[in-house]
């Protein structure tokens, strides 16, 4: 509170000292002048339980941003100019620590986060003025529209701002030997049964096409196992140059391969799914 009010001139003075000449004097002056107006700001975050000397912190960071960004030519004065970015700073800082996951980032969840109560208490509060009674979906939609967000947007803050966050390492009793959460999440990884059933599938299927594989003759062997069997394929015109014919050729030869293939795979399936049935 101690800190010197800056009249305009002598703000301008300071500003053109640091964007022009990098005075780092001039800059400390400008930001320890403004500290009060970022102090002021933070104390009107301290209902979104955040510790205070955090929130000046914060506070104090946009308040810098905006000392190195402003711009004395633009006409206003640096105190209008900082106001935003000591706002945005704070904000980002409470949506950032409001939960271990994340609240939002866009424009419109962090307009929703920080007016969404506000407006519906007053949506709430004008319609029992009226005598009337407002469910929550129409109280949702109602509050989509006057802040000027998506429907979908309303009801994921609305989840995310009814709970506060639980450890999945806590205990689900009040013993010391109890289960934690964690361990009554279920397993996302393969189980045994599974992996046994995939292996069996991927070498039948190995056996399928080595199957289908030997019965074509040695040049559609050679044709399947370059263009479809390799890292790099090669192309049509590659292998019409090794094997000496037209690259229409070799792309006829390929297509009857592939359908001599099919119809041994197909004939294979037959089999097996018969044998099952």
């Amino acid at each position: 509170m101690k800190a010197e009010l800056l009249d305009a001139e002598t703000e301008l003075e300071l500003a053109y000292a640091w964007r022009d000449h990098r005075d780092e004097a001039a800059l400390h002056r400008l930001i320890t002048a403004y500290m009060r107006l970022a102090i002021s700001m933070a104390s009107k975050f301290r209902r979104y339980g955040a510790p205070m000397s955090d929130l000046v912190q914060e506070a104090s960071l946009g308040l810098m941003k905006a000392a190195d960004k402003f711009d004395p030519d633009r006409g206003v004065r640096f105190s209008t100019y900082a106001v935003w970015w000591i706002k945005a700073s704070i904000q980002d800082y409470v949506m950032r620590n409001w939960s271990m996951v994340r609240t939002g980032s866009t424009s419109s969840q962090k307009s929703l986060f920080f007016n969404m109560r506000r407006v519906q208490a007053r949506i709430e509060r004008e319609a029992a003025a009226e005598g009337r009674t407002l469910d929550g979906a129409t109280v949702r939609k109602m509050i989509a529209t006057e802040v000027g967000v998506p429907l979908h947007d309303v009801e994921m803050m609305e989840g995310r701002l009814s709970g506060s966050d639980f450890s999945l390492n806590a205990t689900q009793s009040s013993d010391e030997d109890g289960r934690e959460w964690i361990e009554a999440l279920e397993d996302d990884a393969q189980q045994a049964s599974e992996s046994v059933q995939i292996s069996h599938d991927m070498d039948m299927l190995r056996n399928w096409l080595g199957t289908a594989l030997s019965g074509l003759n040695q040049r559609e062997q050679f044709i399947v196992r370059e263009r479809k069997l390799r890292e790099d394929p090669r192309t049509l015109e590659s292998l019409g140059g090794e094997l000496g014919l037209s690259k229409e050729r070799v792309r006829q030869l390929e297509a009857a391969a592939f359908g001599k293939m099919r119809k041994s795979l197909e004939g294979q399936s037959r089999e097996v799914f018969g044998f099952f049935a």
